[in-house]
């Protein structure tokens, strides 16, 4: 057939595979007969594809075309001769020369520079030096064939911006060689294109031709994106050199093309100084910094002036800021050379932080918080741009920069910082006064940072402040709060300014903490310093103290305040009794019987003050040792009166047993027993045991007993605290005596195990059996209810957003809450059951895992027995949700803390059980997930409500994280600590070809190794195995992860023993898996270590098992032939990373490149800026044709 019959044969076929309307298999055929004229011969395809471009056929078929030429150009070019390829050449650049036309679509016009510019890179710098002269004389021909070779110069470098797998290695190094040799000719070239059709594209605007205006302002964007595209990688000093840094400054004076510009310069202000001689580099730097500095102080002129700035300005005004902080980060060196310039630069940029526009303030706060950090950081290359320094000349660089931040710039941060802490949603009509016109944080304002994100960034930058100055930054705090109260007495209802106050006490802590933590060496500081400091803080202290208010949510905030200044009465010790008797006072001031507990703001009041103990105890460590029998005898008259709550009381006793943990072991041991022999009394009663304990039944009925179940669950959630709490602090003892009373046997918890947790295991075994079918069935409707998962937990699975708390309640971590104040005056709701179970479920499993680290203590006290059977006796009818956290709160722990000698009696039966049903669950979840979509879970039966979509996400999600917390344990059982007997894989690589006979039996490690003790119990080895197996199939890289850490194990243990069941595991399956998980792309981010396996197994066990080579044969594209010159080149290496890389492409080849997780991203055939963020750039002139109505230069872009 001839050329023109194939060419409408290939045309119908384009047509036929994009018409939707065909069916699939003519589609199909379509497709496949135009890779069969991809594959074919390279002329037939040449020929036809340059029949196909012309003006002849439609745009879809000549698009269609143009990218079979490319394909040709990219993976096919060598197999034309030079001459053809010459040829090929010419056609393509006067394809140029005819689609420069009006008429012509901008898609077609960009595949054809696209096109030349493959070729040039397939080609080289000769076919460059060749076409040069007809390049620059067609772009010289008019402003389209301008946009065209700025276009074509634009996709040159797309190699090197982009990625791309098919020009690895030297391909890769001669492109950027021969680019960087030709950029004497494109540089000039290009600004040639700038200044020519920029000067154009303004005359013709003058003149009110505006079409030809627009296609000289086409030309100009195209060639300051090529101008892009080159700005990452070609050195600086050629950029100054050739004059493309002025012509692009010059252009930021234009409002027309400064948005496009300004990509230039946010790119060239990320480059990074160089090593070696860096002359030019600064010089062309300092260019940068004059030009951007230059236009922010007539963008600070225009808005100080009067004139006003309008939104267009602010837009230009962020991206000219996100540069300066760009350079401020990468080369601050380049600026702090000129203290003048050093000094001008941190003004501008705290004229940012000052503008009333959120986007400038918060472009500046990034800045201003990477400077403090490096500044002030202790580490020796903290400062990148001075990380080649010495220690000495980096410091001294740094209190150089120091010295400029001076106390008005900090003055000025801190003032900014304390009005911005406020959020747009909590300010009414009445503070304008205060906010003024700043423009405050709104939900919508950046959909990747909430405001709590942004606050904390705010409060880093005012801890170093503080940290740097903290007299100013103690001063300003001081006078802020004291302007907020006055004010805040003046207001009829003060509670509506609360957002304000409620702000401040963060500033208060930041700054204390920052001032008086132990990094700061406060202690060092002199003693005037120390004595002003003690002079600002004393006198807001007194007047906290000496508020009177009593409204609940005022309350709540004094409370705050109080315990902000935690840190500072660790040095001032003096002051604390009169804070412990204010926070007693606030306490009882609020009333104690409420109506409704849950909406209550008195009683969040109280727990607030009670908690408000706990932070104070924390901070001010032995300054508190003196007033505990004061704070007791409060106490004990408190409970003694009846009225202090259950909760109230478990929040004290956490801070009382925080401040015993700084006064020593005798004292802890006392504190304990006053806290916990009036809980042993109740909780080790037989009669409530057996009267709510000995089945499933009386555990409904302890739910009807109302005050008597919230006792429990305020005795069970104390426990907890007290397990947390008790122990010693980290230098808080002398010498002589921390290495006894740091052992696990001299724990002050440790006499009390034996009589808190026996109750509890049967509490737990009760609570597990409430899920077992024939029980659940006999539930009543209400207890039902409660163990269906709750809205929380749903909103949290589904990622809606986090729900709202009410003030005074425990958050868990999937977003549900409990109300810690519930003292059960009432009958219990279904929600207050729910949460009863959570709670005492969570807290068990708590209190399990944290007695498992006291060791021995613990596993030789303790039955197992009893353990296991509260824990495992129901476990194949627990719920994923429910295993996740009986895993990660105590197995895991109950796993890494058990003595080795104690693994048979305690691991065995514990895990065996567990294993076996997560496995069975986990397959038939991951298999249902999979084949159909849907992953079946047990957690979700008895949930009506959402629709299909939201219950298919909510299973997934249930389904997933069980996942991650099985594998998790996975890698514990794999970790070092209990895997020290196992030799190091070069050791046993040095005793892999010995005869079996000399090897150690798989026993031998059982004692010494957590891997060898599970793999040489078959009960466990089995569903591990299994589950290691199956989760190279299930896509999740996160469990993947994880789990490959344990297969390491168990290849060195192969690989270190003679057991040949473990050895055939190994070989056959675990390898078989490994190159089947490959080809998941979840599992790229692990595929290293996926490719490290198989060198191992392959390198060290294929001589004793022919699998590997097996698999490796069975793969669809290798010979014996590839596999016998991959073991070669092994052989000739000893570096474990050099195997690697022959075994990723042996796989890779043997696969067909079907491995997804080892494949990496091609570069896509499109023209964009080379940017991280959207822009509303026009690049595409088309996009703009249609705006018939603009006037002047707004028309032209």
């Amino acid at each position: 057939m001839d050329e023109s019959g194939i060419a409408t044969n290939v045309a119908r076929a384009i047509t036929t595979a994009l018409d939707w309307t065909s069916s699939a298999d003519t589609r199909a055929a379509a497709y496949s007969y135009l890779e069969t004229i991809k594959a074919g011969d390279t002329r037939v395809l040449a020929n036809t594809s340059f029949l196909l471009v012309k003006r002849d056929w439609s745009p879809e078929i000549r698009l269609h075309a143009f990218k079979m030429l490319q394909h040709l150009v990219r993976l096919r070019w060598d197999q034309l001769n030079p001459v053809e390829r010459r040829n090929f050449a010419n056609l393509a650049v006067d394809l140029m020369s005819e689609i420069a036309n009006p008429c012509e679509e901008w898609a077609l016009k960009s595949q054809t520079a696209a096109l030349v510019a493959e070729i040039l890179r397939s080609e080289g710098l000769s076919l460059w030096q060749e076409l040069l002269p007809s390049i620059i004389t067609l772009s010289n021909m008019g402003p389209i064939q301008a946009e065209l070779v700025s276009m074509m110069l634009r996709w040159l470098p797309e190699d090197i911006t982009v990625h791309n797998e098919d020009l690895e290695g030297d391909r890769r190094r001669i492109l950027l060689r021969g680019l960087s040799q030709s950029l004497s000719e494109i540089f000039p070239l290009l600004y040639t294109l700038l200044e020519r059709n920029y000067g154009a594209a303004i005359m013709e605007a003058g003149r009110q031709q505006m079409d030809i205006a627009k296609q000289h302002a086409a030309a100009v964007t195209a060639a300051v994106n090529a101008v892009n595209a080159y700005a990452e990688w070609a050195p600086l000093p050629e950029l100054a050199k050739y004059g493309i840094i002025y012509g692009c400054g010059f252009l930021l004076t234009s409002p027309d093309f400064r948005l496009h510009a300004c990509e230039f310069f946010k790119i060239v202000s990320q480059r990074r100084r160089p090593v070696d001689d860096a002359s030019e580099f600064d010089s062309a730097m300092r260019n940068v910094i004059e030009i951007l500095m230059n236009v922010t102080r007539d963008f600070f002129y225009k808005s100080t002036s009067g004139a006003g700035s309008s939104e267009s300005e602010f837009e230009f005004a962020e991206y000219i800021c996100e540069s300066l902080v760009s350079l401020g980060s990468t080369n601050l060196q380049c600026i702090a050379f000129d203290s003048t310039v050093f000094s001008f630069y941190l003004q501008q940029m705290l004229g940012f932080f000052q503008n009333s526009k959120l986007a400038l303030h918060y472009q500046s706060l990034l800045f201003w918080l990477s400077l403090m950090r490096d500044l002030m950081s202790k580490s020796k290359t903290a400062l990148a741009d001075y990380s080649n320094m010495g220690t000495g000349q980096a410091d001294t660089e740094k209190r150089k920069i120091l010295a400029l931040i001076t106390d008005d710039i900090c003055s000025a941060l801190l003032d900014t910082s304390f009005q911005r802490m406020l959020k747009k949603e909590k300010v009414h009509s009445g503070m304008a006064p205060t906010v003024g016109t700043l423009e405050l944080w709104s939900d919508d304002f950046d959909s990747k940072v909430d405001f709590s994100q942004y606050r904390s960034r705010l409060l880093e930058l005012i801890r170093f402040i503080a940290s740097d100055k903290p007299l100013l930054a103690a001063a300003k705090v001081s006078g802020k709060i004291t302007e907020v109260i006055k004010s805040l007495m003046l207001v009829h209802v003060p509670t509506k300014d609360l957002a304000i106050i409620e702000s401040m006490h963060l500033a208060l802590e930041n700054i204390v903490g920052s001032i008086f933590d132990g990094s700061n060496d406060y202690s060092k500081k002199n003693t005037e310093v120390q004595l002003s400091l003690h002079r600002t803080l004393e006198g807001l202290l007194q007047q906290l103290i000496s508020l009177k208010w009593t409204e609940p949510t005022l309350v709540e905030v004094l409370g705050h305040y109080l315990d902000a200044m935690g840190p500072f009465l660790r040095y001032c010790p003096d002051a604390v009794g009169s804070v412990i008797n204010k926070l007693f006072e606030l306490l009882t001031s609020l009333p104690f019987m409420v109506k409704d507990p849950s909406t209550s703001t008195a009683r969040r009041a109280r727990l607030q003050i009670c908690t408000s103990f706990i932070r104070i105890a924390k901070a001010a460590n032995e300054s508190l040792l003196p007033h505990m029998k004061g704070i007791a005898s409060t106490m004990s008259h408190l409970q003694t009166e009846g009225v202090l709550l259950r909760a109230e009381q478990n929040l004290l006793g956490e801070a009382f047993l925080i401040m015993a943990s700084s006064a020593g072991v005798q004292q802890q041991h006392e504190v304990l027993l006053w806290l916990l022999e009036p809980l042993s009394k109740q909780w080790t009663q037989p009669e409530w045991q057996e009267a709510y304990l000995a089945d499933p039944a009386s555990l409904v009925r302890l739910c009807a007993e109302t005050r008597f179940m919230w006792s429990i669950f305020h005795t069970v959630t104390f426990f907890e605290k007290a397990l947390k709490r008790s122990g010693f602090r980290k230098g808080s003892f002398s010498s002589e005596n921390s290495s006894k009373t740091n052992s696990p046997a001299g724990h002050p918890m440790v006499s009390h195990l034996l009589w808190m947790l026996p109750p509890l295991l049967k509490l737990l075994r009760a609570l597990h059996s409430l899920w077992s079918p024939s029980v659940a069935q006999a539930l009543p409707g209400e207890m039902r209810a409660a163990m269906i998962m709750s809205d929380a937990e749903s909103t949290s699975l589904l990622g809606e957003g986090k729900h709202k708390f009410s003030k005074g309640a425990l958050a868990f971590n999937d977003g549900s809450q409990l109300e810690v104040s519930k003292e059960a005056y009432s009958e219990a709701s279904e929600t207050d059951i729910r949460n009863w179970l959570r709670g005492i479920r969570d807290s068990g499993y708590s209190i399990l895992g944290l007695s498992a680290t006291l060791g021995d203590s613990f596993f030789r006290s303790v039955d197992p027995h009893f353990v296991i059977l509260a824990l495992m006796e129901n476990i194949q009818y627990m719920e994923f949700r429910h295993i996740k956290q009986l895993v990660h709160l105590a197995l895991v722990p109950l796993i890494k803390y058990c003595p080795s000698d104690l693994w048979e009696v305690w691991l065995e039966k514990l895990l065996h059980p567990l294993l076996i049903h997560v496995w069975e669950a986990l397959s038939c979840s991951w298999s249902s997930l999979l084949q159909d979509g849907k992953a079946k879970v047990p957690d979700l039966h008895g949930i009506l409500a959402g629709s299909d979509l939201k219950v298919e996400v909510m299973e997934e999600k249930l389904l997933r994280d069980l996942t991650r917390e099985i594998c998790f344990l996975f890698s514990v059982l794999a970790s070092p600590g209990l895997n020290a007997g196992l030799p190091s894989l070069e050791h046993a690589g040095q005793t892999s070809h010995m005869d079996d006979s000399s090897k150690t039996d798989l026993n031998a490690f059982a004692c010494s190794s957590m891997v060898g003790f599970v793999l040489n119990k078959k009960s466990l080895a089995v569903p591990v195995l299994k589950i290691c197996i199956e989760a190279f199939r299930w896509t999740d890289s996160e469990a993947m992860s994880k789990v490959s850490s344990l297969c390491g194990q168990v290849v060195l243990l192969a690989i270190s023993t003679n057991n040949m069941e473990l050895r055939e595991f190994v070989c056959k399956d675990l390898f078989s898996a490994i190159i089947q998980g490959l080809t998941l792309e979840s599992n790229a981010f692990i595929s290293a270590d996926l490719v490290g396996l198989c060198r191992e197994i392959f390198v060290y066990l294929s001589d004793r098992d022919s699998s590997p080579k097996q698999i490796l044969l069975s793969l669809p594209c290798i010979t014996l032939q590839d596999l016998l010159t991959f073991e070669e080149a092994l052989s000739k290496t000893g570096s474990p990373k050099e195997q690697k890389q022959h075994m990723k492409s042996l796989l890779i080849m043997a696969t067909g490149n079907k491995l997804k997780a080892l494949a990496t991203q091609k570069g896509v055939n499109v023209i964009t800026n080379v940017t991280t963020r959207s822009r509303n750039l026009d690049t595409a002139p088309e996009s703009s044709r249609d705006e018939g109505d603009a006037i002047g230069l707004a028309a032209i872009t």
